[in-house]
């Protein structure tokens, strides 16, 4: 188990904050999505697991202990972000009950997830609308992460994206997809590996109140 892996960790407490990434086999898009996000926080954070936060992600069909595409692998390794030890999961109640925050790959993807119940429809998200949201939250209105922790800031932060939800609409039907690259060439996989990396990037600013260091 790697740092910010937190597979196998209880969740729930107060001093943690979990992040659930979604997608169809969890061998493509939420692997690219959670190593990405733990690349982006150990960028801003050092290790975020002493700050309480921890990423991981599973399939709605997901398949169980296979690896990472190739292609997306590479694609970590074009950020210089790691994917070693991946293996694919199904994504279970568990899974949902234990997240803080569930970023998707689709629209589809988070109806998946709010059908399995447990209260998630306040904290499910799609990536892309996500951030749309977290871009219209003055930072100003967060808990300083400094003095009040990383973890309540980013409690707040999903608060403040909920309410914010059915005022800030998508502009058209695709601009909150992450569509599916399984078995398209490595370009395909590049073009969804920046598209994905883009939307993180303000989501990762406003959860930890650090932007990325430059160069």
């Amino acid at each position: 188990m790697t740092a910010l892996d937190g597979r196998g960790i209880a969740g729930g407490t107060s001093d943690t904050f979990r992040i659930l990434h979604v997608s169809t086999g969890n061998v493509c898009r939420s692997p690219i999505t959670e190593r990405l996000t733990r690349h982006a926080l150990t960028d801003r954070l050092g290790d975020p697991l002493t700050r309480g936060l921890l990423v991981e992600s599973a399939g709605t069909w997901g398949h169980e202990g296979a690896p990472m595409e190739a292609n997306a692998a590479a694609v970590l390794a074009d950020f210089g972000a790691d994917a070693a030890g991946f293996t694919g999961r199904e994504l279970l109640d568990e899974h949902v009950i234990r997240a803080d925050l569930v970023l998707t790959a689709t629209r589809d993807h988070r109806a998946q997830v709010i059908s399995m119940g447990h209260s998630a429809g306040l904290r499910t998200f799609t990536l892309k609308e996500f951030t749309r949201l977290v871009r219209a939250i003055d930072p100003a209105t967060l808990p300083d992460p400094l003095q009040d922790g990383v973890v309540e800031r980013a409690r707040s932060l999903v608060r403040a994206a909920a309410a914010l939800r059915g005022w800030l609409l998508a502009p058209s039907v695709e601009a909150d997809e992450v569509y599916d690259p399984y078995g398209a060439p490595i370009t395909f996989f590049r073009s969804v590996g920046d598209e994905i990396n883009t939307a993180l990037d303000p989501v990762v600013t406003a959860l930890t109140g650090t932007p990325a260091r430059a160069g």
